[in-house]
């Protein structure tokens, strides 16, 4: 069974779908765009048994020759991680010309999001949302993301916005579209490589079923997306001070070169890989694979609880 015309299922997405089992969605852009190959494809596989291991299932999300797909394959994701530097990335508003051209495409937060909802997936963990570019003010470099997340019902599981971010500017523009930003124990605002960013979360909430308490609410009284903050674990988080400066280097360097737009997070992604010796590709795997656990226990929660109300 397809929920969308325009979608393909794997068979185990769509049985567990109408089942009402747990069901996490998962980007591809990190896979197409955000690792070096084979760390991506070793990453993939990781961030779905992380989600298996918590009791739900993962709906990894790409486009495939056209066709926008929700759970692939390993023999899929193996081609996926492998294809050229030429693959697209595809937010939200890349989807129509990506099928119209028949092409391979990673998803970014804002597709993936678009993507899940069209299928009825609720929930999707990936390692940080995008946000307002730093010098936003000058050049309006602000992510999709941010928009997707003011219509889109999803509850987005993350480290937070990428560091590279202005993180202010990003929880300003959050507020504006009246999307939650709650943390999974933590009152901070994680800085994706930092636990904090010196920013607060909006509420702090304890325990997947908590959390999951807040999605089924928010989806009773017709909100759009919701920002689950959970912060990389102690032991792999680099020191604020220290990716602070090294990413300042890495936009000073974007700047000089005018590489903005789709090109900036990718570079600055894999100048700062560069500039911390690898530490920035170790952070990431561990956070991502995080907020996967995560979000598999805060969908067997949501699961379990609308299985009981029934």
């Amino acid at each position: 069974m397809t929920a969308h015309p325009d979608l393909l299922l794997s068979p185990e997405i769509a049985e567990a779908l109408a089942a009402g089992a747990p069901v996490v969605a998962l980007e591809t852009a990190i896979v197409t765009h955000g690792m070096p190959h084979p760390h991506n494809l070793s990453t993939a596989r990781a961030v779905e048994a992380e989600i298996r291991a918590a009791g739900a299932i993962p709906a990894t999300i790409a486009v495939i020759d056209g066709v926008m797909r929700v759970g692939l394959t390993d023999a899929e994701l193996e081609r996926l991680a492998a294809l050229p530097e030429g693959v697209r990335k595809a937010s939200a508003r890349d989807l129509p010309a990506a099928i119209a051209a028949k092409v391979c495409a990673g998803t970014t937060v804002a597709g993936t999001m678009r993507i899940a909802a069209m299928a009825g997936i609720e929930i999707f963990a990936t390692g940080g949302i995008g946000g307002v570019h730093r010098g936003a003010e000058s050049t309006f470099d602000i992510s999709a993301d941010l928009t997707e997340l003011g219509r889109t019902r999803t509850a987005v599981v993350c480290a937070g916005a990428k560091s590279i971010l202005d993180l202010p500017k990003t929880l300003e523009v959050l507020e504006t579209m009246g999307v939650p930003i709650l943390g999974a124990g933590t009152d901070a605002f994680p800085a994706f490589f930092s636990r904090t960013s010196g920013l607060s979360v909006d509420a702090r909430l304890d325990g997947a079923g908590a959390l999951a308490a807040a999605i089924d609410a928010n989806a009773r009284i017709g909100g759009a997306g919701m920002v689950i903050c959970n912060p990389i674990p102690e032991a792999d988080e680099i020191p604020a001070d220290r990716i602070a400066a090294i990413i300042d280097q890495a936009v000073e360097e974007a700047e000089a070169r005018r590489i903005g737009g789709k090109g900036a997070t990718p570079f600055l992604l894999g100048r700062v890989l560069e500039l911390t010796g690898g530490d920035s590709l170790k952070a990431n795997v561990a956070l991502v694979r995080n907020n996967a656990r995560v979000a598999g226990e805060i969908a067997v929660a949501l699961s379990s609880r609308r299985r009981d109300a029934a």
